[in-house]
């Protein structure tokens, strides 16, 4: 009987937990599928970026603090709806592109 509870809830909170992959889906209009090109031919080539890295310029995109090649207002926009958690699920993803 334990190990069913504990399977499901252990089920139960992953479904909860970000889909990197999902959230990369209306990034890849502009990165490119395994985030190969630059962005409106401006950004840099993101696909394999360490997480940690675009963790912190994703979060600078949300707060308004960055604008890297004058994406800011584009950026900010594209991230003003995600988590943390969101944002860490996302960025793992993009650093396992290749």
């Amino acid at each position: 009987m334990k190990k069913i509870v504990i399977a499901t809830l252990f089920a139960g909170s992953t479904l909860l937990m970000a889909d990197g992959a999902a959230l990369f889906a209306k990034c890849a209009g502009c990165h490119g599928q395994k985030g190969e090109k630059a962005a409106l031919g401006k950004s840099a080539i993101i696909g394999g970026e360490d997480a940690a890295k675009t963790i912190e310029l994703l979060k600078g995109y949300k707060a308004g603090t960055l604008n890297q090649h004058g994406m800011g207002a584009l950026m900010k926009g594209q991230v003003a709806s995600m988590s943390d958690e969101d944002i860490k699920a996302v960025a793992e993803y993009i650093a396992g592109l290749k």
